[in-house]
């Protein structure tokens, strides 16, 4: 239902952020790119995001907190990891605490970000087909007791 393809993407370094927006607008994706976590935040939760691309190692906020924070007010936002910090327990961590994905950088392959980023929408996709068959069952029952 919905196709739209914008993200936010938060990241502490402007380049990353010019970069990963430069590269995805050539596959159909409009990225809306901060590098303040706060002002993110501000953003998603005055607009309808579905999508955020976050770093962890942040001088601001931790990208893990950020995670939880996201999480708590939207379980159904889909936060993928796109960070230069490899190390396992940030890893699980970000997985327990509900990231969809998580990307190395440097981002010098686009394929497996754009692979994850093609798998995120198609799910949210699923989520917003299954939606409206519920609300047309919903309405189906109501007229089929109306008679």
């Amino acid at each position: 239902m919905n196709s739209n393809r914008a993200i936010i993407h938060i990241d502490d370094d402007p380049q990353i952020t010019r970069m990963v927006a430069t590269r995805l607008k050539k596959y159909g994706y409009q990225v809306s790119p901060f590098n303040d976590p706060s002002q993110a935040l501000k953003e998603m939760m005055c607009n309808q995001w579905r999508v955020i691309l976050l770093d962890i190692d942040m001088p601001e906020i931790n990208g893990l907190d950020l995670l939880r924070e996201i999480k708590a007010y939207d379980g159904g936002i889909q936060v993928i990891i796109l960070t230069g910090l490899v190390q396992m327990n940030v890893v699980l961590q970000s997985f327990q605490w509900g990231a969809e994905a998580c990307i190395f950088k440097p981002v010098d392959d686009i394929e497996p970000l754009l692979t994850v980023l093609d798998d995120t929408f198609r799910k949210i996709n699923r989520w917003w087909d299954t939606l409206e068959e519920l609300s047309q069952r919903g309405r189906v029952e109501c007229e089929a007791l109306a008679v």
